[in-house]
């Protein structure tokens, strides 16, 4: 599990095949085989490290479906390490499991802050509700204003200073992962519409116990 807080932009040292080589240094610290990392939100296993690099092996589904099919050598990465116990909870539960692929549509100007549009298909925008939680290439981010297949985010100085969106512009491609309580209570409503709230069904997806009486 993740935040979405970005500890650090690593650099895409060489892709060949399935694997996928970051400079790093911070998510290096404390690094162990087999441990979790998200790349622009995508959740990655490391395989082998050095002092200042890390590799890991990307499916073809991963690759198909996210934006790490688009990296090349020189690349930047938004990198985070999967939260440990105990750790600050400084942005949302995030699991690291990309849903869809969106875009930058427009970034507008305002004062210190900036507004940035983005677009979503379907299977990321029916869970937006203003103020929700949207994470975007692993960035725990707010939902402003959201539409049929749009949606609004401010970005504050620091985020754009210190994650790729420094250096992203309109028609770039992002990774999305819609808020997971968002999905819970989504398809909990639709399982109510299609049978109706009883017992069975509060039983069945853990909100009662008969047995308990």
């Amino acid at each position: 599990m993740f935040t979405g807080i970005i500890e650090e932009v690593g650099t895409i040292r060489r892709r060949k095949g399935c694997d996928l080589s970051v400079t790093a240094k911070l998510v290096l610290d404390d690094v162990q085989l087999g441990d979790s990392i998200a790349i622009n939100g995508a959740c990655m296993t490391v395989v082998r490290f050095t002092r200042d690099e890390f590799l890991v092996q990307v499916s073809p589904e991963s690759y198909a479906r996210t934006t790490l099919g688009d990296l090349k050598a020189g690349d930047e990465v938004n990198l985070e390490r999967a939260m440990a116990l105990g750790d600050r909870f400084g942005g949302h539960v995030v699991q690291g499991h990309v849903d869809a692929v969106g875009r930058v549509e427009h970034v507008q100007q305002q004062g210190d802050f900036s507004l940035w549009t983005f677009s979503a298909p379907e299977e990321v925008s029916k869970y937006l509700v203003p103020k929700g939680s949207i994470t975007i290439n692993g960035i725990s981010l707010t939902v402003v204003d959201p539409q049929k297949n749009t949606f609004d985010v401010a970005i504050i100085p620091k985020t754009l200073q210190e994650t790729t969106l420094r250096s992203m512009r309109p028609g770039d491609s992002i990774n999305l992962e819609a808020d997971i309580f968002s999905k819970h209570v989504l398809h909990y409503m639709t399982q109510v519409g299609s049978e109706g709230l009883t017992m069975e069904m509060l039983t069945r997806h853990g909100f009662a116990n008969p047995d308990r009486g």
